[in-house]
């Protein structure tokens, strides 16, 4: 089949309107395997496949396409890097955007090869031509030259190609193109600038990152919008939080956040700017982000007394993420009874929002009332318990009720509350003397779908792998979580055939 491949690729490059050839050739090569071509890799000729991809026909541009990512994965990266460099730029430059996703594939895989990339490093033209395709209007085309540069950006080399050349006019170029592709280099920037504190000093000097930060705290309430998300990136990394501290961008956003309430156009950012809080919370130390930063939490319990779904939702993401460990929740107890008529906002809202909005208190529910069994003390148990109770007059009936609406998205829900609270002694008392719950548990033919199955599965998986569950459930409901527990989450009963005399 490979030889028949060879023969047709010999024929096209004969003819100058090969449809049919290049018809029969893609054939073919649908049913060579891959080793197979690799083995004549040396006898592939792409160039006449390179040249057609130039001449203005659609059909046969498709087709050209299709049969180069075949061959092309055939050839090792650094034979492409080395031998297809002219063939690589023009496709770079191609009026069709299949063709350039074509050739930024392939960058990506001599990108990802350590021999292969220091070609392409020397190759100034070439990475020219990929910086300019961020600035291009699919978003395909922009997303694989950002990976591709980002990988590049890994190394030494890389970073001084990008940085320490013209390519960074070439960026700042294509960053004026519009709003849209100005933000794409900052996606670029803060991938960069997340891989070390080295990697963050280049993109620096560039001027780049603090034009990133000029915008984010400038009077533009949309672009401070979009640049949050990407400032939120950063801070995902120590070195990056560490940036944003020294240089006073935490101080200002915190500042921002005071400044809200008087502008009434606060609801487009303040959402992005609470977010980034709570991330930071969480990555850091939730009682010293909270204690320097009090607008934060004030701004999170106000925003849970909303009208508006979308600040409410926020709120409750954030609260779940606050918390969601053991310093986290100790700070929201500190908050006392506030705290508690919040988890009284989130039961209701639980029960009667929108199915989207219930499912996300939900899973902060679920994130608040999770404790492991290595940091279960006296204090914390006696706390979830209190919290619990505070979520409704009776909250095992409301997640029960949750659990048997036909949506398997609330279902699953609800019954991953269930399983946060599983493991807890108060919890498992409060389910075993709730009627019917215990049989609700072991009753397989409730669920339907896989995801429910599996959520089921995590509940009794829960119960039975507790310490306490035996004394609580009695050893017999203890036996059948066992029995659950090993037959899987798709066990199905077989159904008992009797044979009848004389039944045909």
């Amino acid at each position: 089949m490979a030889a028949q491949a060879l023969s047709l690729l010999r024929e096209v490059s004969r003819l100058e309107a090969p449809l049919e050839e290049l018809r029969a050739l893609q054939s073919v090569l649908q049913s060579v395997p891959l080793s197979e071509l690799r083995e004549q890799a040396a006898e592939l000729r792409l160039g006449p496949l390179f040249s057609l991809l130039n001449e203005n026909h659609r059909e046969q541009t498709t087709l050209c396409v299709s049969i180069l990512e075949r061959l092309l994965q055939a050839l090792e990266p650094v034979h492409m890097a080395r031998n297809l460099r002219v063939d690589l730029q023009r496709g770079l430059t191609h009026p069709n955007d299949s063709v350039k996703i074509l050739t930024l594939s392939q960058v990506g895989r001599i990108v990802e090869n350590s021999d292969a990339v220091t070609e392409i490093l020397n190759n100034a033209e070439l990475l020219k031509q990929i910086v300019y395709c961020i600035g291009g209007e699919n978003l395909s085309v922009a997303k694989a030259a950002i990976k591709s540069l980002s990988r590049i950006s890994l190394t030494q080399a890389g970073l001084e190609a990008l940085f320490e050349s013209n390519l960074l006019d070439d960026l700042k170029s294509v960053m004026e193109t519009n709003d849209i592709v100005r933000y794409r280099v900052y996606e670029l920037i803060v991938e960069i600038s997340s891989v070390s504190p080295e990697s963050l000093n280049y993109c620096t000097t560039s001027g780049l990152v603090t034009q990133l930060l000029r915008e984010l705290t400038g009077e533009d309430v949309l672009v401070r919008a979009t640049c949050i998300e990407m400032v939120t990136s950063l801070a995902y990394t120590h070195h990056g939080r560490q940036y944003l501290a020294q240089e006073g961008v935490i101080d200002q956003i915190s500042n921002i956040i005071v400044g809200a309430d008087s502008d009434p156009f606060s609801s487009f950012y303040l959402p992005g700017f609470v977010k980034f809080f709570g991330n930071l919370a969480i990555m850091d130390s939730p009682q010293q982000i909270c204690e320097r930063y009090p607008v934060f939490v004030e701004k999170v319990f106000e925003m849970t007394e909303s009208q508006d779904p979308t600040m409410i939702g926020v709120a409750v993401d954030t609260i779940g993420i606050l918390g969601s460990n053991v310093e986290g929740k100790q700070v929201l107890q500190k908050t006392g009874t506030r705290f508690e008529r919040l988890l009284m906002r989130m039961g209701y809202q639980a029960k009667n929002a929108s199915t989207e909005l219930k499912i996300r208190c939900l899973d902060a529910i679920s994130s608040l009332f999770y404790l492991p069994a290595e940091q279960q003390t006296d204090d914390l148990l006696r706390m979830t318990e209190s919290w619990f109770s505070s979520l409704s007059r009776d909250p095992m009936e409301l997640f029960r009720g949750i659990s048997n609406q036909p949506f398997f998205e609330l279902h699953c829900a609800a019954l991953k509350v269930f399983t946060a609270i599983a493991n807890q002694p108060w919890a498992q008392k409060l389910m075993f003397n709730s009627p019917g719950f215990v049989e609700y548990v072991m009753d397989r033919s409730v669920e339907h779908d896989r995801a429910s199955k599996d959520a089921k599965y995590e509940l009794v998986k829960a119960l039975a792998n507790s310490k306490t569950i035996a004394e609580i459930f009695g050893n017999p409901n203890y036996l059948r979580l066992r029995t659950y527990l090993s037959e899987g989450p798709y066990y199905v009963k077989p159904i008992s055939t009797t044979a009848v005399e004389g039944a045909e």
